[in-house]
């Protein structure tokens, strides 16, 4: 992460050591990490996945709404964030790399330098209760 931004730098370090799922994007989407807590939601480390386009993490696991409806990529909170970078939350179905079906709430906010220079975004995500 040599050639990131200060901002995105403290981002994935911050994420490294919270107990909560995060996501860490680049402007483009591009998938630049995620945690630990994550891998275990997951099912698999990010040192086994790398560096993913947003096309492929966005659908990899199969996102659907509640009613069980497939959702697309473009109304995931991550993705919506990355087009009007402003914060987004929601909640619905993902298949995870185990293929078991877990209802996930998440809550995305753009990383914001200064002087207003939009660097990526982060998402928060955990596993609803009940599911």
């Amino acid at each position: 992460m040599s050639s990131h931004q200060l901002e995105i730098i403290l981002s994935r370090q911050l994420a490294d050591s919270l107990s909560i799922p995060i996501f860490l994007v680049d402007p483009d989407g591009n998938l630049l990490f995620y945690n630990e807590p994550a891998e275990e939601l997951l099912g698999k480390r990010f040192e086994e996945t790398g560096a993913l386009t947003v096309e492929e993490w966005s659908t990899m696991f199969k996102p659907n709404y509640i009613n069980g409806d497939p959702m697309p990529p473009k109304h995931l909170p991550l993705v919506k964030t990355l087009e009007n970078h402003q914060p987004n939350h929601g909640s619905f179905y993902i298949k995870n790399f185990k293929d078991k079906t877990i209802r996930i709430s998440a809550t995305a906010y753009p990383i914001i330098g200064r002087p207003d220079r939009f660097l990526g975004a982060m998402s928060m995500f955990w596993k609803n209760e009940g599911s």
